[in-house]
């Protein structure tokens, strides 16, 4: 007997479905790993334009004379 097979007669009707993260929560890993990718992505550019309002604030806008740093 095969391993897939004894795999299959050892879960039953939960042969060949996604696993969950938790039994009592209906999120897959596969889910799971998708959220994780998207946020990250989201806080990289949420970074991103953080350091561009800084950069604008205390060096664009001193330098072309919009306003003054005190």
């Amino acid at each position: 007997m095969g391993e897939a097979k004894r795999r299959k007669e050892a879960l039953g009707e939960q042969y060949g479905q996604e696993e969950r993260i938790l039994p009592w929560v209906p999120v897959s890993k596969r889910q799971a790993q998708a959220f994780y990718q998207w946020t990250t992505k989201g806080a990289w550019v949420g970074i991103g334009i953080m350091v561009a309002i800084w950069l604008t604030v205390r060096v664009v806008g001193p330098g072309l004379g919009w306003w003054d740093v005190q």
